[in-house]
């Protein structure tokens, strides 16, 4: 009794199989259920007879198979959004070329009719915030005084000649009458906080010549004068 219901549990199955097997599947779902179903099937060809497997057994068995191929196709499908989202945030990142962003940095290029925007961090508020700007060949070209300052972000924008500071243009005029050329240009920022001459870190604007996607998923744009930047290390699009 015990073969006779192996044998019909064996045709039954190997009927399954071959009705698994059509055109339409795709071809890693149709190599996932032939193996599992091959399985069983061996199972089933050596089992002991006196001793047969109980349908309960087979039946955790499809059941395991279906939750484990679910979970695939679900892999596969997060898989497939992962790779299309990171594409279209590749390609709205590639609208950034030719633009302007924010990045820390001491050094950055003012170009021909334009100018350079920066921010500072002042931990406090200070009475006089002062900036020194060297060129490429590291000589002093020009000194700014921004006067009392708040805490918190303090704007900036220089055009070579004209300094703005959070909006406001200062009453300063450049040493230069004609103002300066275009080239690199550091700015070194300091304050009198606590009674204490105080560096304080830059962040200056560069403009952003192509965008990349690095191994790990994450975009790097490439700045000007700065080299690879993370998208994540930007602080202001401009």
């Amino acid at each position: 009794m015990s073969d006779v219901s192996a044998a019909s549990a064996t045709s039954g199955l190997s009927d399954l199989q071959i009705a698994t097997k059509t055109e339409d599947e795709k071809k890693d779902n149709e190599l996932g259920q032939s193996a599992f179903l091959e399985l069983m099937i061996a199972q089933l060809n050596n089992q002991d007879p006196l001793n047969p497997e109980e349908n309960g057994d087979f039946i955790a068995q499809l059941a395991q198979f279906s939750s484990v191929e679910g979970i695939d196709r679900l892999n596969n499908n997060f898989e497939g959004f992962t790779n299309s989202f990171m594409s279209n945030q590749a390609l709205q990142a590639s609208s950034l070329v030719g633009r302007s962003v924010t990045v820390s940095a001491s050094s950055t290029q003012l170009y021909a009719g334009s100018f350079v925007s920066g921010s500072i961090d002042l931990p406090a508020s200070t009475s006089d915030v002062q900036v020194n700007i060297y060129d490429d060949a590291g000589a002093l070209v020009d000194q700014v005084s921004m006067g009392y300052q708040s805490q918190g972000e303090v704007l900036f924008r220089w055009d070579g000649y004209n300094f703005e500071a959070n909006g406001e243009l200062l009453d300063w005029q450049s040493s230069h009458e004609e103002g300066l050329p275009p080239g690199e240009y550091r700015f070194d920022v300091t304050a009198s906080i606590d009674g204490e001459t105080t560096q304080l870190d830059t962040a200056l604007s560069a403009n952003v010549n192509s965008v990349t996607v690095g191994q790990d998923g994450k975009l790097i744009l490439n700045l000007a004068g700065h080299g690879s930047v993370n998208m994540s290390d930007v602080k202001q699009f401009n």
